[in-house]
């Protein structure tokens, strides 16, 4: 695996909120191991390699892996420290939304058939 090949550390961070762990946003080894991880869940769990075909996949399909990964890296971040948030109500909310986007998406992803999606 190599570290954000599917999405960007900031679009994790967005999707973590402005109460996430300062800690975890300076630790570029912690967030390329979750980049890693969520990378290699998608892949295993679509059973199709993304990651070494990236280049090749079609502008839609690459907005929805994103989608997807930056929630999964977003769900590792959050988790590491919920005392920055405002409640623990606010980090669970969080924690379900991006949890809810991960799994709808990877859903469409496992159930993804490539000539479904045809140019104009």
């Amino acid at each position: 695996m190599m570290a954000f090949t599917l999405t960007t550390s900031g679009a994790a961070t967005i999707k973590a909120g402005t109460n996430v762990s300062a800690t975890i946003l300076a630790d570029s080894t912690a967030l390329d191991k979750f980049s890693d991880d969520a990378e290699g869940r998608i892949v295993a769990e679509t059973r199709r390699d993304w990651v070494d075909s990236f280049s090749s996949v079609d502008t839609g399909t690459k907005a929805l892996l994103s989608d997807v990964c930056s929630s999964l890296i977003a769900i590792q971040m959050i988790n590491f420290d919920m005392s920055g948030y405002t409640s623990r109500a606010e980090a669970q909310t969080m924690l379900d939304v991006n949890d809810n986007t991960a799994q709808r998406g990877l859903k469409v992803l496992r159930d993804f058939k490539s000539n479904n999606i045809r140019p104009l």
